[in-house]
């Protein structure tokens, strides 16, 4: 059996085409509601964030977090504000602040984007998190808690990741939290006034219930020491749930 007969079936015709899904109705959109978790919380990205966010994102003095977003850097507090103004009003891409619940501080963002509920696809995207964010227990929290949201409350089959091809940081990151890369699409897109290769990364529904216990067992407090260091990478915990 390969790989991909689990996912197929013959027509009359000796065809091979998708499995039925006979009950599969449109899901529904993401809400514009909090997602709360043991270390974070993350909620619609709104002017109040603004200046938290600033202030965190300040601390990366070269810009780099910028280098592969669609949006410039903004230059001062003012231009920010404008820019997280922006964003608050849109429902796709759907911008979430990133609560730190250690210190009740804003310090990075992600959000929902190509949200397609009649095929039940989504992407998670415009993520950036901020040098107080990075390498954090509350950034892989964050994205636990936005994978189940997608498949444990909305039902989603496919939940995407697509960066710039040589975005090492964020493609080294979509493998981490349990994507499988899927392939390049080149000359995918013109920004900042570059080509940009696209790598396509997802996690799929089948994928998710292994997934679901292995972020589990790593954000467990008993998982870290007293000094705050993981027990167990999360890439144990997954190899432990066959992932």
């Amino acid at each position: 059996m390969t790989s991909s007969d689990k996912y197929t079936t013959n027509n009359a015709l000796g065809q091979p085409v998708g499995l039925a899904m006979p009950d599969w109705t449109p899901r529904t959109l993401p809400p514009s509601l909090p997602m709360a978790g043991r270390y974070c919380r993350l909620e619609p990205v709104a002017l109040a964030h603004a200046e938290q966010l600033y202030a965190a994102n300040s601390e990366d003095v070269d810009g780099r977090n910028w280098t592969y977003l669609f949006a410039e850097r903004p230059a001062s507090l003012a231009a920010y504000q404008d820019w997280i103004a922006t964003m608050s009003l849109s429902k796709d891409p759907l911008m979430h602040a990133i609560i730190d619940l250690a210190s009740g501080q804003a310090v990075g963002v992600a959000s929902y984007m190509r949200i397609d509920p009649a095929h039940g696809a989504i992407e998670v995207g415009n993520i950036n998190f901020s040098p107080r964010l990075q390498r954090t227990r509350v950034a892989t929290e964050a994205m636990f808690l936005m994978m189940r949201r997608v498949f444990d409350e909305l039902g989603y089959r496919r939940y995407e990741w697509k960066c710039d091809s040589l975005n090492a940081p964020s493609r080294a990151a979509a493998l981490r939290y349990g994507f499988q890369f899927e392939g390049i699409f080149r000359r995918a897109i013109v920004y900042k006034k570059r080509s940009r290769d696209t790598a396509w990364f997802s996690i799929i529904d089948t994928d998710w219930p292994a997934l679901k216990l292995a972020f589990q067992a790593w954000l467990d407090p008993a998982n870290f020491d007293n000094a705050g260091q993981q027990r167990r990478s999360l890439g144990d915990c997954m190899a432990q749930q066959g992932r």
